[in-house]
């Protein structure tokens, strides 16, 4: 039976699972803006999220909420640790934020590209650092015995981190690119899923070189989570839903390719956490220096009354997500209320 706080690590685990499902495919239209062609193309990418992007960064949000009510001593070393890595993507997501309001304010070419470019790299650069960031947690960052960070913004910058940057960029952008194509008609829809088929192929070999070097740079990720029946589980999903992808992209069916790289993205934030658990920031250092669930948490009273309100909330959440994708289903049509 699950005690509180493996439960809390369960709820953090799917609230940052949403986020990456759902703001994933935020970032990869993003990316995408970049490679359009003209201002009808643009417009449609910048309306194709603009109705969802913000409740999509509220499981972001809940998700940093729950960490800092459930795993204060965590919340604490990530953020004074990848403090400028966070500033850096705080920045960029106001700017992508910032740049779908601003870019129709003036009827000028120049205005407009600065916007799109704002609206591009802000898209770009979450899209690659919410990848190190979790290179380095799986990696292990330097933490001593009395649970302070030793290392340095640089240190953050190893080879695997930024492998694991370039993984999530590849699987983000393909992510788009399948809900591109749900969302476009004609010449556009035919571009998405080129992008489609070329980031699949691309995703594939990173993960492959990624899943190796994770043997040898966290071998401890595999030793614990073979133990684990979740872990079988989310194996065999993993390469059924990659698999699937392209199958269903070439019959043409994006809802079925959409679901297939949202069950992706579930599988290999499951495999990571089924590694880690218990440890949320492991220690490179020494492992017994890391924070784990036990050693980081709150109060069992603390955890308890957080709970209740998580059960609560969690539903209005998930309720208000079900609706607003209900309401804007369907394809990009361009009108005078629409993002200029």
């Amino acid at each position: 039976m699950m005690d509180l706080n493996a439960i809390w690590f369960l709820l953090v685990g799917v609230l940052i699972t949403g986020y990456a499902v759902l703001d994933g495919f935020d970032l990869g239209v993003g990316v995408l803006h970049l490679f359009t062609r003209s201002e009808t193309e643009r417009r449609i990418h910048i309306n194709a999220i603009g109705p969802v992007w913000d409740g999509n960064e509220v499981w972001l949000l809940t998700g940093g909420g729950a960490l800092f009510a459930a795993f204060p001593m965590v919340y604490a070393t990530i953020f004074s640790s990848f403090y400028l890595a966070l500033m850096l993507v705080l920045t960029a997501l106001i700017f992508r934020a910032v740049a779908m309001e601003f870019r129709g304010k003036l009827d000028s070419p120049g205005w407009r590209r600065l916007w799109d470019w704002s609206f591009g790299l802000g898209s770009l650069l979450p899209a690659i650092l919410f990848g190190v960031a979790v290179g380095n947690i799986l990696r292990g960052i330097p933490i001593d015995k009395d649970k302070v960070f030793t290392g340095s913004f640089i240190g953050l910058l190893n080879p695997y981190a930024i492998l694991i940057g370039l993984l999530s960029f590849v699987l983000f952008t393909m992510h788009g690119a399948i809900y591109m194509s749900l969302k476009t008609d004609g010449a556009l829809r035919e571009r998405m899923r080129k992008w489609v088929f070329g980031t699949w192929m691309a995703f594939v070999i990173l993960y492959l070189i990624s899943t190796l070097a994770t043997f040898f740079v966290a071998r401890y990720l595999f030793e614990s989570a073979l133990e684990r029946p979740v872990t079988w589980i989310l194996f065999l999903l993993l390469p059924a839903a990659v698999l699937y992808i392209p199958v269903a992209t070439k019959g043409e069916k994006y809802v079925r390719a959409f679901l297939a790289s949202s069950a992706t993205i579930v599988s290999i934030i499951g495999l990571a956490a089924a590694g880690m658990f218990p440890r949320l920031v492991p220690s490179i250092t020494d492992l017994n220096y890391s924070l784990t669930i036990y050693n980081a948490s709150s109060t069992p009273r603390t955890l308890t009354v957080m709970l209740i309100v998580a059960l609560l909330g969690m539903p209005i959440v998930i309720a208000y997500t079900a609706y607003i994708y209900r309401v804007f289903k369907g394809k990009v049509v361009l009108g005078e209320e629409s993002y200029h």
